[in-house]
């Protein structure tokens, strides 16, 4: 385009390259299309990973390995609150006012402490030793050991708010393989801890009126075990075998 001068003016309206030209570098069209498709399926994906519930679309595009242990991190929540409520009821004397023990209970699965403020910002495996200690400075040892059981499902598999997982390689084995050893050493002090009197420090299994044997806690814990050990072989590993005495410790998950 020229002026009346005969000065060359530079045209500010895009033309569409010949057909010809795109027909030749096949490469752009691919390139073109898959950038769209991204642009178009971004809020979907941005939306499918992370810990909550879901459906259609989202349960389409999330892997098989995410689905599996979003399932599992949902059962043990429910489990947990399941074995506490449990706990609570045949252990009454840690927590007499029912009214305290919802309380407490929601203070444990709440995304941010809600109740006590000195055993709730500790590591798993510090709280888990509390609960089994002569004198505990917190005396509700229901608390702390569910506490400790849901922080030490939180540290393994880095449950919190906002928390994307598009991959099951996300989740470091071994921090579920010392998840696995922490919690088969709990079940293991649930049967033999005792306090000075020589009574167990959590009544769980023991027959009650009638001769009645609840075995209600040895079920939820063979089924979270379970769930860690099908988690454990999906990333690789092997679930240990354990040989435990008084002086065996919790292990840091986190480390």
């Amino acid at each position: 385009m020229k002026d009346r001068g005969g000065k060359r003016l530079i045209s500010l309206r895009w033309r569409c390259p010949p057909a010809e030209k795109f027909r030749s570098r096949p490469g752009c069209f691919r390139r073109f299309g898959a950038l769209a498709l991204y642009a178009f399926l971004l809020p979907w994906l941005a939306a499918c990973g992370g810990y909550g519930g879901g459906g259609g679309v989202r349960d389409f595009l999330t892997p098989t390995d995410v689905a599996i242990i979003q399932s599992h991190v949902k059962q043990y929540q429910y489990s947990l609150r399941e074995f506490t409520k449990r706990l609570y009821a045949k252990n009454p004397k840690y927590e007499k006012d029912i009214e305290k023990r919802r309380q407490k209970i929601e203070s444990i699965f709440a995304p941010l402490p809600t109740g006590e403020q000195v055993y709730a910002y500790k590591p798993s495996h510090e709280i888990l030793t509390a609960a089994f200690q002569a004198a505990p400075r917190e005396p509700d040892r229901v608390y702390l050991l569910c506490l400790g059981l849901w922080k030490s499902i939180r540290e393994a598999y880095d449950v919190r708010e906002g928390k994307v997982l598009v991959s099951g390689m996300q989740i470091p084995l071994e921090r579920l393989q010392r998840l696995h050893h922490n919690l088969s050493q709990v079940n293991w002090r649930l049967k033999t801890y005792k306090d000075r009197e020589g009574r167990l420090l959590f009544m769980t299994n023991e027959a009650g009126e009638g001769g009645y044997l609840n075995m209600g806690y040895e079920v939820i814990m063979t089924k979270i075990l379970t769930r860690i050990e099908d988690d454990i072989i999906m990333r690789g590993g092997l679930p240990g075998t354990y040989v435990f005495r008084m002086s065996t410790m919790f292990v840091g998950i986190l480390i």
